[in-house]
């Protein structure tokens, strides 16, 4: 049992290409509120530069290409991972994180994703649906603290119209009636703007 109980479980979700090894998508979180001089405490980034980051998801993605688990223990770090198509979805967490916990997220990102994008998970959708698929992991984790593992919930909350528009919709009449009415209206708000010129 970790000594330093904190709820920021997740130091990086990655998603890699396994064909050119490139990256789709990486967010390192860190703790927002970090104590003064401490580097390695809950929530750290363990890579900080751009540099470390592909060094690591180099060595990572080398480890886990012809791996048969789903976890695997790499630099220090607890790793989860899922390949879909020709990409692998990864979460990385401490050495002492809960593995079934960051499972957990990584299960939930899959199954988002495949809900989301019509069970086409693979490199080119992701980048077409970049917008999507980033607002799917923001949903799930916040900073490093893991917020929903429900997919069906993370695909409704990414996908769900605004409320405010839904409104403004139910509450136009298309009827023959109701289109006259809005042509009168345009023809009256032009002639006024007409006349003001």
């Amino acid at each position: 049992m970790p000594t330093n109980m904190s709820l920021f479980s997740v130091n990086a979700i990655l998603i890699l290409s396994t064909d050119d090894r490139s990256r789709i998508l990486t967010k390192y979180y860190s703790a927002p509120h970090a104590p003064a001089g401490s580097t390695n405490h809950p929530g750290a980034n363990p890579y900080p530069s751009v540099k470390e980051q592909k060094a690591f998801e180099k060595g990572l993605l080398d480890k886990t290409n012809k791996q048969t688990s789903d976890v695997i223990l790499y630099d220090g770090r607890v790793v989860v991972f899922k390949m879909e198509g020709d990409v692998m979805l990864y979460v990385v967490g401490g050495g002492d994180e809960n593995e079934i916990m960051l499972f957990g997220v990584v299960l939930a990102l899959r199954d988002a994703l495949a809900i989301l994008l019509k069970n086409s998970t693979d490199k080119r959708t992701l980048v077409e649906n970049y917008d999507l698929v980033s607002l799917a992991i923001d949903e799930i984790i916040d900073d490093g603290i893991i917020l929903e593992t429900d997919p069906v919930v993370v695909a409704s909350r990414v996908s769900k119209p605004p409320t405010q528009d839904i409104t403004s919709v139910k509450n136009i009449d298309l009827s023959e009636q109701g289109l006259l009415n809005a042509w009168e209206f345009g023809k009256l708000k032009l002639a006024e703007r007409m006349r003001q010129l």
